[in-house]
């Protein structure tokens, strides 16, 4: 027995641009390795004239294959069955695919379309949502969680995607919120459509909730797919490594010429780091928010490593609010499940401002440091011009236990740039002087041949060594080799008080 919704239902959730929940599955999973479980679970609501309406699988399809050769738990919601709402029944479906996921080990996807709780089924079906919500905690940090948004996720639903790891969603007929366009229309009196609300571009520009967006359902899958060929089945594993054809010696000339002559004007990060990632390829996460950072997976002489990078294009590469969380949760993400550390920094500080202050940077920017501060994976952090103030002990400096500092000779370590520096250290002399813009420069080109480049810190150990640039992805592979054996642990705790 089919335990869809029937035809005509499939062909609206295709005319609305979607696939079904079978498609879906299909397509996430390796040909024929897929296997469901509870396929003939119905409901056990006998009110509102359920009774008559039950449906085999009553509207999700759970269970495990391989993708890549490798197990992967999954569970799709069909819109097409009661709207794909969560009922008593389907939810200890899920339930039971997470719990069966904790057991062996294996990454949790969820794929996500339905109108919410079962209303029919009162608080039956909320339990539901608590019991899914519970186990996505329980999971965090032991085995990765990905959630695919393919249609609406509204009220209480919104919570599980918001606990796992990655949000995926899908422009144009994917959204998220916690309460809907009508009744913020009747309490606030604001009107909004559900794509402004709570669209896929909505939270991957504005919230920061959606780490990808993706232009259908087809792409949405593959990108699960590319996800996890970076990541490890779980928190005792090692990501996969793969066989590299790119040299690991490989030396790229550009980059000695990559830095502007003006310490004011900027370049774009990616450069740097396609330049030295094998084959230039590198995977993005969070890319349309907090552009002034940037997160991301790549491999390095074939292993999985995460990049944390400022990003001068955008803000001049400062750190502010949506930056520091941006930064902190994937450096968390990366931590917990053993992906090496890979830091690009060039950073004039903190971005100034009163909504800065007022909206918490302290805390914000706090978590960042915490973050790495925690983190006990292979950590290496390369400079290559500003590490400016509180910033740079920020951006995983030696200071808090990352492993190997290196600096191009363009750093620029200090606690302040050349301007503000000569502003309070020569304030007299610049009010004395005849000619105060002449004495500024001068004052300004002294400090930045004293103190606006690495050796200072080198010379305290800070920089384990200065590199030319176009050696920097053999230095980086060179030292993931050294610290493929590291370990490291924190202290004995329950667990610690991140500054959230």
């Amino acid at each position: 027995m089919d335990p869809q919704g029937g035809e005509a239902r499939i062909q609206r959730q295709r005319a609305a641009g979607k696939l079904t929940a079978r498609e879906r599955i299909e397509l996430l999973f390796d040909a024929e390795t897929f296997e469901e479980l509870d396929t003939l679970v119905t409901h056990r609501c006998l009110d509102f004239g359920m009774a008559d309406k039950v449906v085999p699988g009553d509207g999700v399809i759970a269970g495990h294959g391989r993708v890549e050769g490798r197990l992967v738990y999954a569970f799709a919601q069909d819109f097409t069955v009661f709207g794909g709402s969560l009922s008593e029944t389907n939810a200890a479906k899920i339930v039971k695919v997470m719990d069966h996921a904790m057991k062996m080990g294996a990454p949790i996807v969820g794929l996500n379309d339905s109108g919410g709780a079962r209303i029919q089924e009162g608080v039956a079906s909320l339990g539901g949502y608590a019991d899914i919500f519970l186990r996505n905690t329980l999971a965090s940090g032991v085995v990765p969680q990905i959630s695919a948004v393919m249609g609406p996720c509204a009220g209480g639903a919104v919570y599980s995607p918001a606990i796992t790891d990655f949000t995926i969603m899908v422009r144009n007929s994917s959204y998220m919120f916690v309460t809907g366009p009508d009744v913020i229309k009747t309490v606030t009196h604001e009107e909004v459509t559900k794509e402004e609300l709570g669209g896929a571009m909505t939270h991957n520009e504005r919230s920061g909730v959606a780490h990808f967006a993706v232009d259908d359902d087809r792409a949405c899958l593959g990108l699960i797919r590319d996800l996890l060929r970076f990541l490890p089945s779980n928190n005792l594993d090692a990501p996969p490594d793969v066989e590299s054809e790119d040299a690991s010696d490989r030396e790229d000339e550009a980059l000695d010429r990559l830095i502007p002559a003006s310490p004011n004007q900027p370049y774009d990060m990616l450069d740097l780091i396609h330049a030295i990632a094998d084959s230039g390829e590198f995977l993005e996460v969070h890319r349309h928010f907090a552009r002034n950072i940037i997160v991301g997976f790549a491999r390095l002489g074939g292993r999985s490593v995460g990049i944390v990078a400022n990003q001068p294009a955008h803000l001049a590469g400062t750190l502010d609010i949506d930056a520091s969380v941006k930064g902190a949760r994937f450096v968390r993400f990366c931590d917990a499940f053993n992906i090496p550390l890979i830091t690009f920094e060039d950073v004039p500080g903190f971005l100034p401002g009163t909504e800065q202050e007022w909206g918490g940077i302290i805390t914000n920017g706090a978590k960042l440091l915490y973050a790495f501060a925690e983190a006990t994976v292979p950590k290496i952090t390369v400079i290559t011009r500003k590490a400016y103030g509180g910033a740079y002990c920020v951006m995983s400096s030696k200071h808090l236990r990352t492993d190997f500092n290196y600096a191009w000779p363009t750093a620029e370590v200090a606690v302040m740039g050349p301007e503000g520096a000569v502003s309070i250290l020569y304030k007299k002399e610049l009010e004395a002087a005849a000619d105060p813009a002449a004495e500024r420069a001068k004052r300004v080109s002294e400090f930045r041949e004293k103190f606006a480049n690495p050796l200072v810190a080198a010379s305290r150990g800070f920089v384990d060594e200065v590199i030319r640039p176009r050696e920097t992805r053999r230095k980086l592979i060179l030292a993931l080799a050294t610290l493929k054996t590291k370990r490291e642990k924190n202290p004995p705790k329950k667990h610690g008080n991140i500054p959230l």
